[in-house]
């Protein structure tokens, strides 16, 4: 039984190999696999999508002025790509019925 809070990689690639019945081994090289190639395709600028899921691309973040928190004196932040990921709908709402269950609706 896998205890609450994170899951890290290793837990995941256990659960992956009980239940499609593949070594550790092998579950561990399609999770690398899957990794390496979600991180080259972002890296070069396209999105990956897996539908129900999410998409993960690439975004821009503006420059900006910021402060040293020792000194207090700003400094100017370059601009930058960041990484994001979007959630897929069927995810959501997977999430939302979890933390939902028990709890009143609140309507606005």
């Amino acid at each position: 039984m896998r205890r609450a809070g994170k899951m890290h990689k290793q837990e995941l690639i256990d659960v992956i190999a009980q239940q499609t019945g593949q070594t550790k081994t092998a579950a561990g090289a399609q999770i690398n696999a899957l990794i390496e190639v979600i991180t080259k395709t972002v890296v070069n600028g396209d999105t990956v999508q897996l539908v129900g899921f999410g998409s993960f691309g690439t975004g821009s973040r503006a420059a900006r002025v910021g402060r040293n928190p020792a000194t207090g004196e700003e400094i100017q932040i370059a601009a930058g790509r960041t990484v994001k990921f979007t959630a897929g709908k069927a995810f959501k709402e997977a999430v939302n019925r979890k933390t939902s269950k028990g709890k009143k609706q609140v309507s606005q």
